[in-house]
């Protein structure tokens, strides 16, 4: 018999980046009681991982839990971007109702439409929050429209339709229930969860089920299941049975050994959960995200939806140029393996691949952050290798044509760079779908484009726009090849020889292109030092002193002035790198450098290459 367990509820916050979710949840935790009077809390104390709190996104799914009324609400705080938009997939199943945040200055963006989308069709309860009533130029009220607009055109039903409105600002620890009258705490916003959200449904009698959302890791403890108990309720001790709706041949018997649940940022050891709890459960060393833990008597798994396919891949390459071992701790193909599989672990919508060379391994992901994100990572770890460009992963359809991925892009530009944008993005294979003016001397663009277009493409769109254009991508699924794109138009300026740059050498190069190294920086031939305007490659010797002779000087260098070099982001060099260059990453410096290092064997390879074409 099913029963509403009415002292709980679970609520994820879901919106795009940037729109304030881990911001509301540090408030709502504030406001709570979590933290004492007097003690020092970080902003965005969410935000865990130092990429996090450096980007300002979130990247993993956090779980949290606040008492307001004598009631626990578990929350989850889950990502923003495209990339991580399977974590927001998999949270879903976890919760009851969800907290739709919208910026009240941006309006409705891609990815509200996205995580919108996948709450109405489980079905859930949506409370809208504008958050950022205090920011200038906000208008809550024109965003109330675009936010019910949207529900329409996703297809709400009428009870959805009927959802509670609450203005915020997170920042400031305010909501009011009216855009005009200033709030004065989160009040409002508690109270409409409590009234909206239903509580959990289950029968406390019927035989265990848990299903497992979202993996965690901990060094001391290994893997950490989170999940929802839907019915009966899990004990330490109890012997369980693991299956999988997605997998009808996953039976395997296991014992709960640590049973956890969620108390402000901190988890609490529990003996029992009963039903609606959100739990953590360890000490099960492959347990995975859409597993079911179950009475052994009545093994049934709880459906779930499969988790998304990546759609763009890279190589990890043991790096192998002259400067290879001097910086980096964790240079091997063993140790470069061992903690890519690590990441496994977690990340789900990761795939490992080796390939015939046990020095490189195919790494696939959901985008070029997602990818870029586990390299920052790992560099910071102290680990070194080289990566190759991200290229997209191709499909066949059943009559063997091949099919790539396409994304919508949405794209907001001041109107003088509009053209350009538009020009730039066809040359991609970009398709227009719609143009429209927003508030601010802005457009809208809204693009059907290869996902493969969009690699590399958002260094020169920040330059066509000069910092001020905003680029918003989702996933649209898998389409007819597009045909052939050029990735780059510029040619590369590359090291002749190893050994140091100097000031002579580099200012006789400068004036074939823009710079990558400044005076003092090592290199290495086949090493790329800069861009060349051109789209040839040409070999620059940056090595090169002047000739002393009785009338001049080595000190007259001192007179000679360089520009100031270019320093890429790791974003950049990999938007840079050709299909023929690697990025060599070590945990002090990004090196681009030619895959063939001698010259010779490298135009030979050249010669090759256009003769098949």
């Amino acid at each position: 018999m099913k029963e509403q367990v009415s002292n709980i509820r679970n609520v994820a916050i879901i919106a795009h980046v940037d729109h304030g979710k881990t911001t509301l949840v540090d408030c709502l935790l504030r406001q709570s009681g979590v933290f004492r009077e007097n003690q020092e809390v970080a902003e965005r104390v969410m935000d865990s991982n130092d990429i996090e709190r450096e980007r300002g996104i979130t990247i993993l799914s956090k779980n949290t839990a606040v008492t307001y009324k004598d009631t626990k609400i578990n929350i989850v705080d889950t990502p923003g971007h495209a990339d991580f938009g399977g974590e927001v997939e998999r949270i879903l199943k976890m919760v009851n109702g969800v907290v739709l945040l919208v910026d009240a200055f941006e309006g409705v963006m891609p990815q509200t439409k996205f995580v919108l989308m996948k709450a109405l069709s489980l079905k859930l309860p949506v409370i809208a929050c504008i958050n950022k009533i205090d920011r200038p130029g906000a208008r809550p009220k024109e965003v109330v429209d675009e936010v019910l607009e949207l529900f329409i055109n996703l297809g709400a039903d009428d009870e959805q339709l009927d959802c509670p409105f609450v203005y915020a600002s997170a920042k400031e620890g305010v909501a009011s229930l009216d855009p005009d009258v200033p709030g004065t705490d989160m009040k409002p916003l508690f109270d409409t969860i409590l009234d909206y959200i239903p509580a959990p449904e289950g029968d406390p009698e019927a035989p265990t089920q848990v299903l497992i959302s979202t993996i965690d890791y901990n060094e001391y403890v290994g893997r950490i299941g989170v999940g929802k108990v839907d019915n009966g309720s899990v004990k330490v001790n109890q012997e369980a049975l693991i299956v999988n709706h997605h997998n009808p041949d996953r039976r395997e018997k296991v014992k709960i050994s640590k049973l956890y649940e969620f108390d402000g940022l901190s988890k609490v050891d529990v003996t029992e959960a009963g039903v609606g709890s959100i739990v953590a459960i360890s000490g099960i060393a492959d347990l995975k995200i859409g597993d079911t833990l179950c009475s052994p008597d009545a093994p049934n798994a709880i459906p779930f939806q499969k988790i998304s396919e990546p759609t763009i891949s890279m190589n990890f390459i043991v790096n192998d140029s002259p400067l290879a071992g001097q910086e980096g701790k964790y240079v091997t193909s063993r140790h470069i393996k061992d903690r890519l599989y690590k990441e496994l672990n977690t990340d789900v919508s990761l795939r490992i691949e080796d390939t015939d060379s046990t020095d490189t391994f195919k790494v696939s992901g959901r985008g070029e952050l997602h990818l870029s994100v586990l390299i920052e990572n790992m560099r910071r770890e102290g680990y070194e290798f080289a990566v190759s460009k991200a290229e997209v992963i191709y499909k066949k359809d059943e009559n063997g044509k091949t099919l790539e991925p396409m994304e919508t892009a949405y794209i907001d530009v001041p109107d003088e760079f509009s053209g350009t944008v538009i020009a730039s993005l066809s040359e991609r294979k970009g398709e227009l779908l719609n143009m429209s003016s927003i508030s601010g001397g802005y457009t809208r663009l809204e693009f059907n484009i290869p996902s493969r277009g969009l690699i590399g493409f958002r260094g020169p769109f920040m330059t066509d726009t000069k910092g001020n254009g905003i680029i918003n991508t989702t996933f649209n699924g898998y389409g007819p090849y597009k045909g052939d794109i050029s990735y780059r138009k510029t040619g590369s300026l590359i090291a002749f020889e190893a050994g140091e740059a100097v000031t002579y050498g580099l200012f006789n190069a400068q004036e074939r292109g823009s710079l990558f190294i400044g005076p003092g920086t090592k290199v290495y031939s086949g090493m790329v030092i800069g861009s060349n305007p051109k789209s040839d490659d040409i070999e620059v010797n940056v090595c090169k002193t002047k000739h002393l002779t009785n009338t001049r000087t080595s000190s007259s260098d001192e007179a000679l002035r360089l520009v100031p070099p270019v320093i890429l982001s790791l974003e950049q060099a990999l938007d840079f790198i050709d299909t023929d260059e690697l990025l060599e990453v070590t945990p002090k410096s990004l090196r681009i450098r030619k895959r063939i290092l001698d010259p010779t064997l490298r135009k030979r390879a050249g010669f090759a290459a256009k003769a098949k074409k």
